[in-house]
């Protein structure tokens, strides 16, 4: 706004500039042809007869001439002085101008140095503020050494667990409130991308059912990811592990599948835009000590904006669905695929993938299929540890929406709300459902 009245300002003096020489060249033409007597002031009425030729007496008009180079010069003068008024003015522009740019450039000094004082007082954070991240869903980053104090210098006996991106390492901290850090090696390019997906996406996302983010840490070329404690491990650990399922009654197995659903209800339906997790399975899946589940590993995770955009095919073998890995197309329905795979995964016990000899692997869903239909053959491939402990009548129902799930063509899957207002029923209200049944039947295994 001021560089535009500033400009308007100098426009109208150049304009007065020019109408001053029009006026003025005009007033020159005019006194150019005006005799010099009969407008002198000193010139007398009547004059003596000898004046004329008196060499004392000198006539009273000015020489024309002389006129004509008093006014030049006087036009001279005002000309030069609005030339000097113009380039004072342009010279003021140009400090204005340059006034400005400095300090533009001085605030954002600041206020890159203000970024960068709040980067240091955030990584000089201690572990208070994981607590206080408990409680109000923020994320922070966290100073390398806090963590080797809590992890007991990454102590062995604190691994929780390993995966192909490291091991994940239970974390003490200083009033005995535990956390999980999620040690991220190297890995290149890729490692960091979906590192820094992962922090993105959790920072913004917070659902009951979906691992909640409490800091970061950046060490050389290591990176971890501070996240609650989930005390009973992934659900892979838990259906394949040493217990075998032993831990998980139809019931805590109903409501696991129900919470895996809701957390992709909000990440399908409540998002904007909506996020696509595009590796869900059984160790992304993890458990807290009241075998609530809670999605994790968000590495990969895509949002609808951004899904066909030249993405890199990733996965694991056994969950991704036939038209993503043969097609790269990629819709909430691929997520729906993967959790069909899981709810098969709780129903039968058994492994995404298995081994038919060294050459020769089966997919679950290829095995289960044509058993999953017939009512006869369908009770006696239930995993053994929940065999004959549900309502007959519920087990067809879960089995119906898994062959569903399943489905190879992806227009034939239900949405995952569908599949939530399946669920619904068939878990206990004390677990989250709206079914009625006495508590002992839900929390006790059937092993006991």
């Amino acid at each position: 706004m001021k560089n535009k009245v500033l400009l308007f300002v100098l426009h109208n003096q150049l304009n007065w500039v020019l109408q001053f020489f029009r006026v003025d060249a005009t007033r020159l033409s005019h006194l150019s042809s005006i005799s010099g007597p009969e407008y002198s002031p000193l010139s007398s009425p009547v004059c003596s007869p000898m004046s004329a030729f008196s060499p004392g007496i000198i006539e009273a008009n000015e020489d024309p001439k002389m006129n004509r180079h008093k006014n030049l010069v006087l036009a001279l003068i005002v000309a030069s002085a609005s030339v000097g008024v113009l380039i004072f003015s342009l010279l003021f522009l140009w400090i204005y101008h340059k006034n400005i740019s400095d300090k533009h450039r001085k605030n954002n000094a600041k206020r890159s140095d203000g970024i960068k004082r709040f980067a240091r007082r955030q990584v000089k954070g201690n572990f208070d503020s994981l607590k206080m991240n408990l409680k109000w869903g923020s994320v922070s980053t966290i100073d390398y050494k806090l963590l080797e104090s809590a992890t007991g210098n990454f102590e062995k006996s604190n691994i929780l667990g390993k995966g192909g991106f490291g091991c994940v390492y239970k974390a003490r901290l200083d009033d005995n409130h535990y956390v999980a850090v999620k040690k991220v090696d190297g890995g290149g390019q890729d490692a960091e991308r979906e590192f820094e997906n992962e922090v993105d996406l959790l920072s913004v996302i917070h659902h009951p059912n979906i691992i909640a983010l409490l800091g970061y840490c950046i060490h050389e070329e290591t990176r971890y990811l501070i996240c609650e404690l989930m005390e009973n491990g992934s659900l892979e650990t838990q259906l394949h592990g040493p217990s075998r399922g032993s831990a998980l009654t139809w019931h805590i197995r109903m409501k696991i599948a129900l919470d895996v659903a809701r957390g992709l209800q909000y990440l399908h339906e409540h998002c904007n835009p909506l996020v696509i997790h595009r590796d869900l399975k059984s160790s992304n899946i993890l458990l807290d000590a009241d075998f609530n589940a809670k999605l994790s590993d968000f590495g990969l995770a895509v949002s609808d904006r951004v899904q066909n955009k030249n993405i890199k095919l990733s996965g694991t073998l056994g969950y991704v669905a036939p038209e993503y890995l043969l097609d790269g197309k990629l819709t909430d329905k691929t997520d729906v695929y993967a959790f069909g795979v899981v709810l098969l995964e709780l129903l039968l016990g058994r492994k995404p993938v298995e081994k038919l000899s060294p050459s020769q692997c089966q997919s679950i869903v290829t095995w289960a299929m044509p058993q999953l239909t017939d009512r006869l053959k369908l009770p006696n491939i239930i995993d053994p540890a929940i065999r004959d402990t549900m309502d007959t009548k519920h087990l067809y129902q879960v089995a119906a929406v898994a062959v569903l799930c399943v489905q190879p063509e992806p227009s034939y899957r239900p949405l995952i709300t569908d599949v939530l207002h399946s669920l619904i029923p068939l878990v206990p209200v004390e677990l989250g459902g709206t079914l009625r049944v006495s508590q002992r039947a839900v929390l006790v295994p059937s092993s006991l």
